[in-house]
């Protein structure tokens, strides 16, 4: 079992950036493909980055993809976010989710996550 705790949200001007941290617990973390997701207010929840166990694989919503960075660190069991060119449209709560998996799969579905964080609150002022 791991579990997962996102910090990290704030308040941020458009243009800004920020770095989202999933901080989990287990000696299995490294076995997680890991994912980061977001829900605004009224919206269904959406895929945003994933990556696999071992980092070498990862994925981006076209939304956010250049100006994201899905990145972990196995050793600290914890996984990044940085966000960079920040847009009002990015306004979101962030949740970090965990799959338990055997191979270099990536996950971009939230069904396909069982492990969930509360989130974290990031707002983007225009």
């Amino acid at each position: 079992q791991v579990q997962v705790v996102e910090s990290g949200g704030g308040l941020v001007q458009a243009g800004g950036s920020l770095r989202l941290s999933c901080a989990a617990s287990g000696r299995t973390f490294s076995s997680y493909a890991m994912g980061w997701f977001r829900q605004a207010p009224g919206k269904e929840r959406e895929f945003v980055a994933a990556i696999s166990w071992s980092g070498d694989n990862t994925y981006y919503a076209d939304s956010v993809k250049g100006r994201f960075t899905i990145s972990r660190d196995n050793a600290k069991i914890t996984v990044y976010l940085q966000m960079n060119s920040l847009k009002p449209e990015d306004t979101a709560v962030y949740y970090c989710a965990a799959r338990l998996t055997t191979a270099q799969t990536i996950f971009t579905m939230p069904w396909l996550y069982s492990h969930w964080g509360q989130g974290t609150q990031v707002t983007v002022s225009s």
